[in-house]
């Protein structure tokens, strides 16, 4: 079974946030997600359940409409097919495990890496709206 911690695996990203994966298998997924402030995993519904579980800093957690505040300690578990995406503060990083079940496809995450392309933590949403009307 593979072993290891937050700071072993910590490493940050200027452009987007850091997913380090620590364990992968055809059945689930975890990775130690590190976020610099306002870094988002873009709003994306996969066939998969998530399990977030905060390890220091604060930011939102997507799940369906509803967007949970989170903070060291909280866990937030997203069922498959259901809207979910994590953004940091803008004052701080943000670290979480992030545990998929199954894994997703590169397929489903297309949203996201439309969402990074376009900067916006919603591709389909409120912010995409935003992002279109200042083009």
């Amino acid at each position: 079974m593979p072993a290891t911690d937050f700071d072993a695996e910590r490493e940050y990203d200027d452009d987007q946030f850091s997913a380090q994966s620590v364990f992968n298998s055809d059945h689930l997924k975890a990775v130690c997600g590190y976020f610099e402030p306002g870094q988002f995993i873009p709003v994306h519904a996969p066939d998969s359940d998530v399990v977030v579980h905060v390890r220091s800093g604060t930011g939102v957690v997507r799940e369906g409409d509803t967007d949970h505040e989170v903070a060291p300690g909280d866990v937030v578990a997203v069922p498959a097919g259901v809207d979910r995406g994590v953004k940091a503060d803008e004052g701080g990083r943000l670290e979480a495990l992030l545990v998929t079940a199954p894994p997703p496809t590169d397929a489903e995450h297309d949203p996201v890496r439309e969402g990074l392309c376009r900067g916006v933590f919603d591709p389909h949403g409120v912010d995409a709206a935003a992002d279109e009307t200042a083009d």
